[in-house]
């Protein structure tokens, strides 16, 4: 086995200038974690609140097309993302979900309501959205009425 040599032993003063050094630069290293953003509002990160994307087709009178509606703050490409936000807001309720089908079992009246249909995709209230929408009976038309402006109110739109 190697023979080690003695080291010799270091100073108190030594030891101290490390130990003050070293806590400087922990306390710089820390006070400028502290003065950087949060991850949440760095450029690249997503806007916080709830996102959905409008896709419409046949809906006729200049509405057919893809938006974007941002909630919490309002924004995006869509034509009203104040309205289509308190659409939706309107019909959300604890512990339903706002763009569910109408139930299987429901009754609905045999009328059309022409050949418009959407998609709806994205974040609402935290959780994932992928809703489609048409009008081909009573139910499906009710449910898309509820939902405008984010979805187009075709009624409208036929009579210009």
């Amino acid at each position: 086995m190697p023979k080690v040599a003695p080291q010799a032993p270091v100073p108190a003063r030594s030891v101290l200038r490390r130990l003050v050094v070293g806590a400087a630069v922990s306390a710089a290293a820390l006070s400028s974690l502290s003065a950087a953003p949060p991850a949440a509002y760095a450029q690249d990160a997503p806007p916080p609140g709830d996102r959905l994307t409008v896709t419409v087709r046949d809906a006729g009178g200049g509405t057919d097309g893809t938006y974007e509606v941002r909630c919490r703050p309002d924004g995006g490409s869509h034509p009203d993302p104040a309205g289509a936000c308190a659409a939706v807001e309107r019909n959300t309720r604890w512990g339903r979900d706002a763009f569910a089908p109408a139930p299987r079992d429901a009754v609905c009246t045999l009328q059309y309501g022409g050949p418009a249909t959407a998609r709806v995709t994205g974040t609402w209230a935290g959780r994932p959205v992928d809703a489609t929408y048409t009008r081909t009976n009573g139910c499906e038309i009710d449910r898309w009425d509820r939902l405008v402006p984010l979805l187009p109110d075709v009624r409208a739109a036929g009579r210009a």
